[in-house]
């Protein structure tokens, strides 16, 4: 069915929740902000850091911008492996390479980071290529992250591609290009979030996504 299978990172290869909370508690105590909802730390785990600051703080985006520095500060030296791969993905990105998918990375983290990350736990391999946001905020939005990743591996026909995230922006990304998608619940989004977003298919575990794309 599909031979092209984009992946995002966070929420769907790795658990990265507490680097990213870490990073972000660090960002608001060195510039003196507090969320009076702690619960809208849980919401920066998916969109691009920018547009997350801006709209959980109420801020404008040069504060923003600043603010995205102080949580790279923390982000490149701790946060950045404060971070697991989720049980089943090895075994999967194994099983999907072995019947010859095309897996690629398309994730609004900085591009070098995901890659580090990537690298760090042994799973770079699997993948022909890994895109991700830049640091000049350029292409941070999931839509222009997967705009980037097919300019970059040649690929036209989106007929065979599927976008497999755990968000909502991965769903609402792969339209904009009539690509499928499969929501994964084991990350960050909600049954209700995929599945207003428009998810072609759901996923409750790794083993999951095998079967989608393999049955």
């Amino acid at each position: 069915m599909y031979d092209i299978l984009l992946f995002d990172l966070d929420g769907t290869l790795t658990d990265s929740a507490k680097g990213i909370i870490n990073s972000v508690s660090y960002a608001l105590n060195k510039y003196g902000l507090e969320l009076k909802d702690k619960s809208l730390l849980n919401q920066f785990i998916g969109p691009p850091l920018l547009s997350g600051f801006e709209k959980f703080c109420g801020i404008t985006k040069e504060e923003a911008k600043k603010l995205v520095g102080l949580y790279r500060e923390y982000y490149k030296e701790k946060g950045i492996f404060e971070n697991e791969v989720y049980d089943g993905i090895p075994e999967l990105l194994k099983a999907l390479s072995k019947k010859k998918k095309r897996l690629i990375v398309a994730t609004s983290k900085p591009e070098p980071f995901a890659v580090k990350i990537l690298e760090h736990f042994g799973l770079a391999h699997y993948f022909e290529y890994i895109a991700g946001a830049n640091f000049d905020e350029t292409r941070t939005h999931k839509n222009e992250v997967i705009k980037y990743a097919l300019e970059s591996c040649g690929i036209t026909d989106t007929s065979r591609t599927v976008m497999i995230g755990d968000r909502e922006y991965d769903v609402l990304g792969a339209k904009e290009f009539n690509i499928d998608s499969i929501g994964v619940l084991y990350g960050y989004g909600s049954l209700e979030e995929l599945t207003n977003a428009g998810a072609n298919f759901i996923a409750n575990t790794p083993a999951d996504i095998f079967n989608i794309i393999c049955k």
